[in-house]
């Protein structure tokens, strides 16, 4: 199925504007305003819950293998959480991941 040039433009700009609104009625209705603090503790919750979403397809079935299982991709977030609980360090999870990574792709290829 093919899609006119207006189809798709018409679709990229329904998305902007309804994003906009979205983070509009959130951020510009009531971003001046304290918020309650039941609010302010669900709301550091959110990243905890949206990343292991998104990373855990990409580990479990990774384009980039044909979403064939990689036991070196599985071993790197393995070791970033190791990384991440034993320095409490961002940063130093990250790189400690992004290294056995790339360990695991050319070891055990």
């Amino acid at each position: 199925m093919s899609y006119s040039t207006a189809e798709i433009w018409t679709v990229i700009v329904l998305l902007g504007v309804g994003t906009f609104f979205l983070r509009f009625s959130f951020l510009g209705m009531i971003g001046n305003r304290p918020l309650p603090e039941w609010v302010l503790r669900y709301l550091r919750y959110t990243p905890v819950a949206v990343l292991p979403g998104l990373v855990a397809p990409l580990v479990i079935w990774p384009s980039a293998t044909g979403g064939a299982f990689d036991l070196a991709r599985l071993l790197a977030a393995l070791a970033t959480i190791g990384f991440g609980l034993a320095t409490r360090n961002t940063l130093a999870a990250i790189i400690g991941g992004l290294a056995v990574l790339y360990l695991g792709i050319f070891g055990l290829s």
